[in-house]
């Protein structure tokens, strides 16, 4: 189904927690760009409305629902907000499913659990949303999917409400820590996972640097190596040291606030040219 002018998105939400899918399915229809929510608590709900009552081959992940035959077409759902983690057919098997559509529609996972974002976008996900779900993210994911579609369908810019932080569930022996991106100085790169450091320390998430580069773009994080995102305004200086460039986080004033790392060649000059445009933005504000 290819989106016009006069037709929004036709969005399925699945999630098997009823609270968890009513919000997700009020802040969907609080968007100009949707036109219809349908709404399904399990997988298999999800592949009758999908299919319209006819059967799909889900060989390999369960049984199919009495009376259904295989069938692989093109869905009137345009996306589907979908939760990984359900009984039965999980959201990670659904998406497969869907793959064999012969149009299949886009996929966007929202959970609370951080540590399945490799295996999302593997399966194809447009994107992969964190619990609890915030409206400006929501947005921006419906902005990334119709960018995707090459509709036509008008396009507001999200507005960023002043103050708004984005919060990142951090697992640790059993306790799970929420952990501000504002309080996140730089990124390391740690194979599929990814090290916060922040003001008071480190954590492990699993979550690849990749995915963290373009989410928190906006926000101000910007690559400067393969192995390092770091916050933009956290830098205090850019200086050429032996055969490359290294920056600087912090001025000193607190124990441990100082940090220098590598900036790789092909990253520089991207990085004096965003150093460049923030302070002229800075000194326009004044």
């Amino acid at each position: 189904m290819t989106t016009n002018d006069n037709d929004g998105l036709v969005v399925l939400a699945v999630d098997d927690e009823e609270p968890a899918l009513m919000e997700l399915a009020y802040l969907l229809e609080q968007d100009q760009r949707v036109s219809t929510v349908l709404k399904a608590n399990d997988s298999i709900s999800a592949l009758r409305i999908l299919t319209g009552g006819d059967q799909v081959n889900i060989g390999g992940f369960g049984t199919p629902p009495s009376g259904i035959s295989a069938s692989a077409k093109q869905s009137d759902v345009d996306v589907l907000f979908l939760d990984i983690r359900m009984p039965g057919l999980d959201g990670l098997e659904l998406a497969q499913v869907l793959s064999r559509y012969v149009i299949p529609p886009s996929v966007v996972f929202v959970t609370a659990h951080d540590d399945r974002a490799v295996e999302a976008f593997d399966v194809g996900a447009v994107d992969y949303l964190l619990k609890p779900l915030r409206p400006e993210r929501l947005y921006a994911s419906l902005t990334r999917i119709l960018a995707s579609r090459g509709t036509t369908v008008p396009v507001e810019p999200a507005v960023e409400e002043e103050g708004d932080d984005e919060v990142i569930p951090v697992e640790l022996a059993g306790t799970t820590k929420l952990v501000q991106r504002s309080t996140v100085r730089w990124v390391e790169a740690q194979g599929d996972y990814a090290r916060l450091h922040t003001t008071e320390g480190s954590h492990l998430v699993r979550i690849p640097l990749s995915v963290l580069e373009e989410r928190w773009s906006d926000a101000g994080f910007v690559r400067i190596h393969r192995s390092y995102l770091v916050a933009l305004p956290l830098i205090t200086e850019l200086r050429l040291a032996g055969s490359g460039y290294v920056v600087r986080l912090g001025n000193g004033n607190q124990p441990g606030e100082i940090a220098e790392l590598p900036v790789s060649r092909r990253h520089t000059r991207e990085l004096k040219d965003r150093l460049v445009r923030s302070t002229k933005q800075a000194w326009g504000r004044r």
